[in-house]
């Protein structure tokens, strides 16, 4: 290393050990995750910087550690965390010297590749519900699973049901979803059929909460999270080779259907998303669908032997 580089080195480490001294005071009344994950992000730009101090740099050498790290092979979600953390570092420095600039404002991080959501296949959904079983739990949970997959409710949404809501007459459930928006939601007669199982077990336990449909062994509402447990200790009893998450029967009964129907405002509806764009991630589940089946079915992608 020269002797001017070498000088301004120091320089810059001078400049940036009183800036980082400070900022990392300011940051030790946060969660210990969070100052780890900011200090470590901070780390990473000091490192980037080299001899350049912290607080002289440019818009366009930001834009350009980011994409370094993306070349390095960092996610767009990864980068973003980065680059949040980076931000945080640059609103302490300007609070506490108005006159320095802040080489975050304005940058994006590169859009993060959403990750499409695991599904069950028609036949992995029929072989985790067709449970059997004549104890009053599994009766229960088979109602459960028979609903979720059959009308797309979300995890709260199941907990929360009363027996109110349903109407064994039209086969519809009344749900009330997020933003406290309500819908119709029509009910499959394998559900049907199971809800009236349950209800004729229900009515033998000993409820303290006569409103909720779906109860637990001591007769109160069932939680989301012992619906978490059953469902993934019966998706394993079910002889399914993955976890299952309630979620996951929400997002097989919408590509599902989407498949069949090819409706996308239908399966809009149904799931309750205020946006079609919440729901038009369903059409690449179905395109992917459609791409095996052809890579399978049509001479010309057939793999030459």
């Amino acid at each position: 290393m020269s002797s001017a580089r070498h000088r301004a080195g120091k320089t810059a480490s001078r400049e940036d050990d009183a800036l980082l001294r400070a900022y990392a005071e300011h940051l030790a009344t946060r969660p210990a995750r969070t100052r780890e994950a900011y200090l470590r992000d901070l780390a990473v730009l000091k490192s980037l910087a080299g001899d350049t101090p912290l607080a002289r740099l440019e818009p366009a050498t930001v834009r350009r550690f980011l994409a370094l790290l993306h070349g390095r092979g960092l996610s767009g979600r990864s980068l973003a965390r980065v680059l949040s953390g980076w931000r945080a570092f640059y609103r302490y420095a300007v609070d506490r010297d108005p006159l320095l600039n802040d080489p975050c404002a304005g940058l994006r991080a590169p859009k993060a590749t959403r990750r499409l959501p695991a599904v069950l296949s028609p036949d992995e959904a029929v072989q985790l519900v067709a449970i059997e079983e004549r104890d009053p739990l599994a009766v229960r949970d088979r109602a459960l699973f028979e609903l979720a997959y059959s009308s797309g409710l979300r995890l709260s949404e199941l907990a929360g049901l009363d027996v109110a809501a349903l109407d064994m007459e039209t086969a519809e459930v009344r749900v009330v979803g997020k933003g406290s928006r309500e819908r119709i939601v029509p009910v499959g007669r394998p559900a049907l059929d199971a809800i009236r199982a349950w209800l004729t077990v229900r009515a033998g336990l000993s409820s303290r909460n006569t409103t909720a449909l779906f109860l637990s062994r001591a007769g109160q509402r069932i939680t989301p999270r012992s619906i978490e447990r059953a469902l993934a200790a019966w998706a394993i009893k079910r002889g399914l080779s993955r976890h299952v998450h309630p979620h996951m029967l929400r997002h097989s009964f919408a590509s599902h259907l989407l498949q069949s129907s090819g409706d996308l405002r239908a399966v809009q509806e149904m799931l309750g998303h205020a946006s079609i764009a919440s729901t038009q991630i369903y059409t690449h589940l179905d395109f992917q669908y459609l791409a095996k089946v052809y890579d399978q079915a049509h001479p010309r992608a057939r793999k030459k032997s």
